[in-house]
């Protein structure tokens, strides 16, 4: 399994966190059974761990957006940013790299439209922690 396609699957699993509440084990479990998913030691790090930072991510999140209400953002485009702030704000993945995954995901599941715009929250978000670092 490819990088990509590891990210893929967490953010599969972290979007449907978005209509539940279960525990990071009973997803991964769940994903499994009922729908065979395969994942990585890596994809299931890049899940646990946004889901474990999930407040501090969102609060990233809503610090650039201006004059936005988070819950204008799309599902899937929200879902595909907090994977990628995770990525580029507590792991070693290169910011560069996170946000063209992200907006690759939001190609592929959502419209080009919020890549354009996902491109620039998520340009801000990390100035703001490269910056802070």
């Amino acid at each position: 399994m490819t990088r990509t396609e590891a990210r893929e699957a967490a953010f599969i699993l972290l979007f449907e966190q978005n209509f539940k509440d279960d525990p990071i084990e009973e997803t991964l479990s769940l994903a499994h059974e009922a729908r065979e998913l395969k994942i990585s030691g890596f994809g299931k790090g890049l899940f646990s761990g946004a889901m474990e930072k999930l407040s501090e991510i969102d609060a990233l999140l809503e610090s650039a957006l201006i004059n936005w209400r988070s819950e204008r953002i799309s599902k899937v485009a929200r879902t595909a940013m907090r994977l990628c702030i995770y990525e580029f704000a507590f792991t070693d993945i290169q910011g560069e790299i996170a946000i063209n995954e992200a907006l690759e995901l939001i190609k592929k599941y959502d419209c080009p439209e919020s890549a354009a715009f996902a491109n620039g929250v998520l340009g801000t978000v990390y100035a703001t922690v490269k910056s802070d670092s």
